[in-house]
């Protein structure tokens, strides 16, 4: 055919057909094309090795191959696991996954969720924790409408409250069931590493494990409870402020796995040792936790389960009247980074 690339004018007199006849077979248009046409254009796209313009195909079916999915911190493995769970999904039926990040900045998410919108993405699954901003929600709220409107389809793992169907982890309940085991294991002196203030998961969690504790007749000290970031870093740096300033805890509970990870290696920096001179628990039973040693004491969340789940409600088709709501229960593992305390 020579060089350059082969257009779509080319392919129809190679078949023989009518320009009209051989974009409505490639762009997978809603017009139907007898089949015996639809393969000799094929057979001639092929040959002639034509590649589909993907705006075209996009025009023609007022859709694309898109799915959209928006984390917060793609390095949190809490996020890669939902992400493969998406992933498989989308993938299994043919689609593109677009990533995008937001570093947790709620005008990050509106932003993306308008720009897939522009590229007609046919679903977007956004994962991650809602702020207490009502005016972020509000607007991201609306832009979901929008998306909607036009013939999109999103779905949500996180607090239920957008116009989404959303898979939603039961923070407050697998934290209760976490402090409760602890507790039957002996310990009465907690210090909390809560995360950021405003974010909904940690303060979900946080607000579980207490009125557990509280249920046990347990009291835990305003001041061993350290609000930090939600990563490894801000456990690292959580634990060191909380060491500095004295604690007698006997088990410390970080509000998620990563935070925990952050929490050991600062334990191990000040010659402490988990679970002897203090226990440690996280939430959320990331992958990357059996390279820790010890073990760590986690709520495992279906991570890989639930970014399937969520895509297949992005992908069903249906539009139901109100947004579907799946709930996903976590499961306490007991591990080595709990133990009875050494002292009472």
């Amino acid at each position: 055919m020579g060089s350059g690339y082969v257009t779509l004018e080319q392919v129809a007199k190679h078949a023989g057909v009518s320009l009209a006849t051989a974009s409505r077979v490639i762009n997978g248009s809603t017009r139907q094309v007898g089949e015996k046409l639809r393969q000799r254009v094929t057979a001639s796209a092929r040959e002639l090795g034509y590649l589909a313009n993907a705006s075209a195909q996009t025009l023609a079916r007022n859709t694309s191959s898109l799915v959209g999915l928006i984390v917060h911190d793609i390095a949190d493995p809490y996020f890669s696991g939902i992400a493969a769970g998406v992933t498989r999904r989308a993938e299994g039926e043919s689609l593109v996954v677009v990533l995008g990040t937001t570093g947790r900045a709620p005008q990050r998410e509106v932003q993306m969720l308008a720009t897939l919108r522009a590229h007609r993405a046919r679903a977007v699954v956004l994962v991650g924790s809602r702020t207490i901003d009502e005016e972020g929600t509000r607007r991201l709220a609306e832009e979901i409408r929008i998306f909607t409107r036009q013939g999109g389809r999103v779905a949500c793992v996180s607090q239920e409250g957008l116009p989404a169907d959303t898979v939603v982890p039961d923070n407050r309940n697998g934290a209760a069931a976490l402090a409760r085991h602890l507790v039957e294991q002996g310990h009465r002196r907690f210090a909390i590493l809560a995360g950021p203030a405003d974010l909904r998961t940690a303060r979900d969690r946080l607000d579980g494990f207490h009125s557990a504790l509280s249920s046990a007749g347990v009291e835990l000290a305003h001041h061993n409870v350290v609000h930090g970031a939600f990563t490894r870093d801000g456990g690292y740096e959580s634990t060191r402020r909380l060491m500095a300033a004295g604690t007698d805890a006997t088990c410390l509970f970080a509000v998620n796995d990563v935070m925990a990870t952050g929490a050991m290696a600062a334990l191990r920096d000040l010659g402490l040792r988990v679970p002897q001179d203090l226990s440690v628990a996280g939430f959320d039973d990331i992958p990357t936790l059996r390279d820790l040693t010890p073990a760590l004491t986690t709520v495992r969340l279906p991570l890989e389960r639930m970014g399937e789940e969520a895509a297949r409600l992005a992908l069903d088709g249906e539009t139901p009247e109100e947004p579907r709501v799946v709930p996903v229960g976590g499961e306490v593992v007991v591990r080595e980074s709990t133990a009875p305390p050494t002292r009472s």
